[in-house]
């Protein structure tokens, strides 16, 4: 199972409005991508979980988001635009296609008194900063819905139709397991051409699992539920060793030059047997089978069919049974330069 469909809304931003109900709080964003479409965004968890805590959804918000991801975005047409849900494409993927650090997740209520203090006044910062200048462009990424026959319920526009799901979409238990699928997560990223920046925004529920099954996104079974606030507990893989350098644009033609760089960040010795690097297209080289030391560094050449490429791409460091220990992303900017390391 998975969502019906998944794919990009991209536009103005015309409005806004917080909707504080009971039930399932949204914040509410108007778009003009080829005609009016609201982006419904959710900002608690309607999960009915027992410590109010918990019903707090995580976020991040990468001021200055880079990835390769960015240049064919903005090439796209206002309007909404289906995506296939397979790696190297525009489909967002949260674990698989490196586009954060899981650990700058942080949990917000969703609505409270004052200023700068909950999630809805951490949308309001960037929405009413794209609302105020035409050329900013607003892409929401989640599941659409069809047109309507009656007028929007927000808005008042007909006929009424938009997007959904603008969180992370896989790891659910529930009710909510039959959305579970893998590369059709939902996000908000702003692109600012003025500044030359983009801010990207990811969600996501404390309930829901990190590590999941590659086909189905489901949640793993024998992998230990994340701490309060998205933080990884005891036992899970996440940055016990880190992709620190790579070399994406070797001198000369011959890709066998490429490396990645690790350093094993514990403070204990790691054996690296069974544990892989993949690509943007997640094919996947072996780890020589040796021990890594606390403290110690490894250069791993990379062979065909791993390739990294000069237009951008990503890197993601598996552990022998497969889970994603370290990821990182690069741009064509980064690959500029032959002979270069990028350092991440």
């Amino acid at each position: 199972m998975s969502l019906d469909r998944y794919g990009v809304l991209k536009g103005r931003v015309l409005d806004h409005r917080r909707e504080p109900d009971d039930d399932t709080p949204h914040y509410q964003i108007l778009i003009d991508g080829d005609g009016s479409a609201r982006a419904a965004v959710n900002v608690l968890s309607s999960g009915q979980e027992s410590d109010p805590k918990m019903s707090e959804l995580l976020y991040v918000a990468v001021e200055d988001f880079q990835h390769p991801i960015l240049a064919d975005l903005e090439k796209l047409k206002d309007g909404y635009k289906e995506l296939d849900r397979k790696p190297g494409g525009l489909a967002l993927d949260y674990i698989r296609g490196s586009l954060f650090d899981r650990t700058d997740l942080r949990a917000l209520p969703a609505h409270e008194p004052g200023e700068d203090n909950d999630l809805a006044d951490v949308l309001d910062h960037y929405v009413t900063r794209a609302q105020a200048n035409n050329g900013s462009r607003i892409y929401a990424f989640g599941e659409p819905w069809s047109a309507e026959k009656e007028a929007d319920k927000v808005f008042r526009f007909r006929p009424g139709r938009g997007i959904h799901n603008i969180h992370m979409n896989q790891g659910s238990a529930g009710r909510f397991k039959g959305d579970n699928g893998v590369w059709q997560d939902g996000a908000l990223l702003f692109h600012f051409p003025a500044a030359d920046r983009w801010v990207a925004i990811f969600l996501a529920f404390q309930s829901q699992r990190w590590h999941t099954d590659d086909r189905t996104g489901g949640a793993l079974p024998d992998v230990p539920q994340a701490r309060p606030g998205g933080q990884p507990a005891e036992g899970e893989p996440d940055q016990r060793l880190r992709i620190v350098g790579a070399l994406v644009n070797a001198v000369g033609p011959s890709p066998e030059d490429e490396s990645v760089t690790l350093i094993n960040t514990t403070t204990e010795s790691v054996d690296l047997a069974g544990w892989a690097i993949a690509d943007r297209d997640q094919h996947q080289v072996s780890l020589p089978a040796r021990t890594l030391a606390a403290g110690e560094t490894i250069r791993i050449p990379l062979v065909p069919p791993v390739a990294l490429g000069n237009h951008g791409g990503t890197i993601t460091l598996l552990d022998a049974v497969g889970l994603k220990v370290d990821g990182v992303a690069y741009t064509a900017a980064d690959a500029t330069e032959e002979g270069r390391t990028v350092v991440f």
